[in-house]
């Protein structure tokens, strides 16, 4: 068993596609409509046959409130591994992404966390060796 697909649930998903392409430099991988929203996924330009991650439409009723409270208590909703997060961080701060998280050192990570213009906190996080 492996996992093929994760979501990441989003509340306008043309503004998702340009934030995680875009912006963080996924590749979209599939772009399906399916009536009012799509099956639209991106993945790792690093592992395009990898994990996808699906920006899912937050049409469900408890999925804005589900959100705003992980938003409220500053909890990320996913998290990604980048090589260095210090460059990460700078290069996404030049590109107008907000933190709430600046680098830290929590031991056997590094780690911070972005908002993701959709209504998520997102935590980038490097191994330490």
């Amino acid at each position: 068993m492996r996992i093929t697909i994760t979501s990441v649930i989003v509340d306008d998903q043309a503004k998702a596609e340009r934030f995680y392409v875009d912006v963080l430099g996924f590749v979209k991988k599939h772009d399906i409509p399916l009536g009012e929203a799509r099956w639209l996924t991106v993945v790792s330009p690093e592992d395009p046959e990898g994990c996808e991650l699906l920006l899912e439409p937050e049409g469900h009723p408890a999925a804005k409130p589900w959100k705003a409270a992980l938003v409220a208590d500053g909890v990320p909703f996913t998290q990604f591994t980048v090589k260095d997060v210090h460059a990460e961080h700078e290069r996404l701060r030049g590109l107008g992404v907000r933190f709430t998280q600046e680098p830290a050192d929590l031991g056997t990570i590094y780690a911070a966390v972005l908002d993701d213009t959709c209504g998520n906190l997102i935590q980038i996080v490097q191994m330490k060796e």
